[in-house]
Order: structure tokens, then C-alpha cells, then sequence
């Protein structure tokens, strides 16, 4: 089964603000949906956290390397990909385009053997798994009406992050995060993410161990991207001196890349982005070498109901990955899957078991975001 052609649809009109300093605009494409077909019939679905124009100049790069290729090799073709473009740069766009076609190359394969890919990334430990609600810090007496809604939908663990953490002053850092709490509950997981891949984060290593402290105080479960995301060193130091675990690496792409940081002891938690680190293949490699450091593995996953699914295999394919990230209130998650997304009564997400990635493209959802 042969590789017939790849197509990139870029999502736009609802993307959701992502807390940034150059905050997103409803307009601006950072996700990008990838369709591999081939010669046997099969499709396959894929996501890229890209910009369109960038996915389509990628895969015109690409397009000489994978065209012909086979559709059921996602490992050996991605690798191809991966090693023929070097001279390009490691990383970056190129990298995220790869991601989308590995995670298609999955499905793919999952269809033809009538096999959920975590199945075929090593076994099935879980039926279902918690999804944890990720959305953006608001000032402290708006953080009860932003969780309240979603905390009514039947999610009990909660991720706050970006906005005005970190940016002003400890008093304000704390009060987002009391009110925060008592929004959730004693009871629900409370994750923070300070957001230190955004530009010019102000957070310095003094700040974060600080801040760490107070985040035990209110039983907060991980501190994200306390810092920098190239302060190694300080990511090192920061974990033996909190008193809350730390997590990140979700700007990190392939696996050489990850290897110092879980070696270094950087991290209690790792969190690859399946459509940036080089796709389901590669973000299996970082799982497994997470587990052999004795870190935590669990995805980072702002992006789209194709990287959710993805997510979702993968969390069923290693024995402690028990959550996942999902983005609320994006039409990109909530609406791109056919059938959407449930909750069930304690709050967790199955995990589908069809062929592949186990979910259906809307194709009126897509026509309505991709504009196509």
C-alpha cells in the first residue's frame, strides 16, 4: 500500500487564545490537519502544530522522500523523512509537518489490521483514562466562572495557566490560584502551567523555587514550565528544590532532543506534543526512554481532536500514563471528531477501539474550519 498523496487543511475562524504575549486572533492558523492516502483505498489523519503555509512548503520539501513510499512503515518512513532533511534544521516546522504524516501513517496501518494503534504500540492497559480541563488564568475573581462551567461538564482534574501568572507579583500569582481551588474543590487535581515558553518570560529560577513552594501549599499536583524553556540546568536544580513536581518539554522536538533533560533529571513529569516532537513514533521513543529515567509521561496536548485521539492511544499503551490534556472550549476538539467527545460518570474518556486512531473526521467541521 502505497503513499498517493498528502494534503494539509489548515484550521482557522475559531482558534481558541492561547494566553500568549502576541495573543492569537480567531484568524491565525496554528493547527494544521494532514490527510495521507493511498493506493489500496485507506486514509489516514494527522495534526501539525503549524501554520498552513508552513505544512504545505514542508510537505513540497517532503514530497519527493514520501511519495511511493509505504503506508504501512510509519516508523521506518518518518525516520526517512527525519534523516534526509537534516541540512533543513532539526526541529521547527519541517519537524511538526513530519508529525502529522507519522501520526497518519498510524491510522493508516491501524485501519488496514482492524487494530487500535495502541494496540499495535504495544497493548491496550486501559479502557479509558482522565482527561484533565486545560484553560487560561484569568485575574483572581474571574478564575470561579471560568472553571465552574467546565467543572459542571463532569471534568475533575484541572490545568490553569498562561495570563497574568508570573507576569506581575506574588500576590496576584496567589490569589489566582486560591481562587482557583476553592472553584474546584479540596477533592480535584490542580495543575499549574507558569507558560515559560512565551516570550521574554520574566520568571527567573528564584521565582520559580518560590512560587513552588506556594503551589504545595494548595496541593497543586505539577508546576509546568516554570521556566525558560532552554534553562536546563536550572530545570535541574528547580526539581531537587520543589515541593511540587515538575513538568515540561512540551517545545521539545525528536528524541535526541528529550534525552538530556530525562538524563539531567530536569523533570518529575515529561509532556511531548505528539503533532510537534515528530509524531506518534517519536513520542513513543521519548515515553519509553521517560520510563527508563523513572520520569512520568504524559502528553502535552493543546492542539486538535486528531492529536487528542493520538493522545489517547498512547495513554493506552504505557501502564502510567493515567491523564491527558484537553483543550475546553475549542471547536478544533470539540467538533473536527465526528460523535464529538463524552465524558462518562466518573469524569474520565475512553479510549476508542476502532481501527487506528478510532475516530472520524466531520467533514462539515472541516469545510467550516479549514474553508475548503
Amino acid at each position: 500500500m502505497k503513499i498517493t498523496d498528502v494534503r494539509a487543511f489548515g484550521l482557522r475562524g475559531s482558534t481558541p487564545e492561547g494566553g500568549w504575549s502576541n495573543e492569537l486572533q480567531p484568524d491565525d492558523c496554528v493547527h494544521t490537519l494532514i490527510r495521507v492516502s493511498t493506493d489500496g483505498g485507506l486514509t489516514g489523519w494527522g495534526s501539525a502544530f503549524t501554520s498552513e503555509a508552513l505544512v504545505k512548503a514542508s510537505l513540497q520539501i517532503l514530497k519527493p522522500l514520501y511519495r511511493g513510499e509505504c503506508a504501512l512503515e510509519p516508523e521506518r518512513v518518518s525516520e526517512k523523512l527525519h534523516q534526509h532533511t537534516f541540512w533543513l534544521g532539526r526541529g521547527g516546522s519541517l519537524t511538526h509537518t513530519i508529525s502529522g504524516i507519522d501520526i497518519a501513517l498510524w491510522d493508516i496501518l491501524g485501519k488496514a489490521a482492524g487494530q487500535p494503534v495502541g494496540r499495535l504500540m504495544g497493548g491496550r492497559y486501559r479502557e479509558r483514562v482522565r482527561p484533565y480541563a486545560s484553560l487560561l488564568m484569568r485575574e483572581p475573581d474571574r478564575m470561579a466562572a471560568e472553571l465552574l462551567p467546565v467543572k459542571q461538564q463532569g471534568f475533575r482534574a484541572f490545568k490553569i495557566g498562561w495570563g497574568p501568572f508570573g507576569r506581575r507579583d506574588r500576590r496576584t500569582d496567589e490569589a489566582i490560584v486560591k481562587a482557583a481551588r476553592e472553584a474546584v474543590g479540596g477533592d480535584a487535581m490542580l495543575m499549574v502551567d507558569a507558560g515559560g515558553s512565551d516570550a521574554f518570560w520574566p520568571g527567573n529560577f528564584k521565582w520559580a523555587v518560590n512560587t513552588s513552594a506556594m503551589l504545595a501549599d494548595y496541593g497543586v499536583a505539577w508546576f509546568e514550565e516554570a521556566l525558560h524553556p532552554d534553562a536546563l540546568d536550572d530545570f535541574v536544580a528547580l526539581r531537587r528544590a520543589s515541593k511540587v513536581p515538575i513538568s515540561g518539554g512540551e517545545v521539545l522536538t525528536r528524541r535526541q532532543a528529550f534525552e538530556p533533560w530525562l538524563r539531567a533529571g530536569a523533570f518529575d513529569i515529561v509532556q511531548p506534543d505528539v503533532t510537534k516532537c515528530g509524531g506518534l513514533s517519536e513520542e513513543r521513543r521519548v515515553a519509553q526512554m521517560a520510563r527508563d529515567y523513572g520520569v512520568r509521561f504524559i502528553p502535552h496536548g493543546w492542539n486538535t481532536a486528531v492529536g487528542l485521539a493520538a493522545d489517547l492511544q498512547l495513554a493506552s499503551a504505557f501502564a502510567d500514563t493515567d491523564l491527558v490534556e484537553y483543550l475546553t472550549g475549542s471547536p478544533f476538539i470539540d467538533e473536527i471528531a465526528a460523535g464529538g467527545w463524552k465524558l462518562d460518570a466518573d469524569g474520565m474518556l475512553a479510549i476508542p477501539s476502532g481501527p487506528g486512531l478510532g475516530v472520524e473526521i466531520d467533514k462539515d467541521a472541516l469545510e467550516k474550519y479549514s474553508r475548503e
